[in-house]
Parts: structure tokens; C-alpha cells; sequence
């Protein structure tokens, strides 16, 4: 059963066992007022625990997978999302990336960047955080 949540000026916290449990002291996901604040995704595989390895084209996809999921828990999609941030460790990736992550935005793309970054939670070569609004 889908759950519907009415996000009020207050801060409400979205979580799911459909996506990785945060590995710190964050959420999920913060919903205030109309805007849902996810927290950045690494490729870990909420069903093992385990981190998805096998390629930054399949990294990407867990990625994807899992905001996929939180977006779900607060009745959301990616069409809802208005902005995403893509982390890499490596720019030699954007290509690959961007062809995975293409996938889910086939019209009105939101705004975005992409930014190498030193490293990751982890040692995951790819992070990818969304701003969405219903």
C-alpha cells in the first residue's frame, strides 16, 4: 500500500526499507511544506547491505533505484524532482552516468550539477542527492 504523506510547514521525516538505512546521523528524506529533501544515495543494496560494485553504469542504476524508492514512500516520482546533485569521483564517468541517469529523466530534466569530489562515504565512486516538489 502506498503511503501519501502532506507535507505541513513543519518538517516531516520520510524513511523506507525500500532503500539503504542512512549510514549517519541523517534521514532519508525531510519533507517541508511542498519541497522533499533527499538525502544523498550511494549504490548500496537495501535488501544485502551491500554495496553494488560491479560497474559505474550498474553503481548508477542502485543509485536511481534507491531515490526511486524514497520518492515512492512520500507518493512522489521523478517527475516531481526539480533538483539533483551528482557527485563523482571521477569525471571520466559523466558519460556513463548521465546515460543511466538520463533514463529516469526523459522530459522536463530538472536542474542539476555534477562535481568531482575527493571521495564518498564508503569509497563509492558516485552520489546522487534530489530536491523534488509536488
Amino acid at each position: 500500500m502506498q503511503k501519501y504523506y502532506i507535507c505541513l510547514m513543519e518538517k516531516q521525516i520520510i524513511n523506507t526499507t525500500a532503500a539503504p538505512a542512512p549510514i549517519g546521523p541523517y534521514n532519508q528524506a525531510v519533507c517541508v511544506g511542498n519541497l522533499l529533501f533527499v538525502s544523498g544515495q550511494i549504490p548500496l543494496d537495501a535488501a544485502t547491505g551491500t554495496l553494488v560494485e560491479s560497474g559505474i553504469q550498474d553503481e548508477t542504476e542502485k543509485v536511481m533505484e534507491n531515490l526511486a524508492a524514497i520518492l515512492k514512500e512520500a507518493g512522489m516520482d521523478f517527475s516531481n524532482v526539480v533538483k539533483s546533485s551528482i557527485f563523482l569521483t571521477d569525471m571520466n564517468q559523466f558519460a556513463a552516468v548521465n546515460e543511466i541517469y538520463g533514463k529516469y529523466f526523459t522530459e522536463n530534466a530538472p536542474a542539476r550539477e555534477c562535481v568531482q569530489v575527493a571521495a564518498l562515504p564508503k569509497f563509492v565512486r558516485v552520489e546522487i542527492s534530489v530536491i523534488a516538489a509536488q
